[in-house]
């Protein structure tokens, strides 16, 4: 069985004005948390997937949109992505109280994200 994506973002110079567009045209619900300077995208309906818009705060921008896929074990997958000829961008960064991220860059330059759900946090 595949890992499944959980999680998108936009990346933008400016989300609030990317997170009103998205709200106006969709009827998205984008909920602001300044903590973590992000704006929740929750779609509701059958099937939406949870998503984000940020500015990312340093390192160059390989994209504009960035998709995240589900692992139980973020160093062993970096050690698969690194195998398979890929490159480790963010090795691990944590979301306090809500998992582990890490980006990594396929052998074609796209970046994707990997997410590791913290067990308290799911639930």
């Amino acid at each position: 069985m595949g890992q499944p994506v959980v999680h998108w973002e936009f990346w933008s110079e400016d989300p609030p004005r990317i997170a009103d567009f998205y709200r106006t045209v969709f009827g998205l619900n984008i909920r602001p948390l300044p903590a973590l300077n992000y704006q929740l995208v929750e779609p509701g309906g059958v099937g939406g997937i949870n998503g984000g818009i940020m500015k990312p705060q340093a390192g160059p921008w390989p994209a504009k949109l960035a998709l995240y896929i589900d692992v139980d074990d973020l160093d062993r997958f970096s050690d698969k992505i690194r195998q398979a000829g890929g490159k480790i961008l963010v090795d691990k960064m944590d979301v306090p109280g809500v998992g582990q991220l890490s980006l990594f860059e396929d052998p074609d330059g796209r970046v994707l994200g990997r997410w590791k759900q913290l067990k308290e946090a799911a639930g």
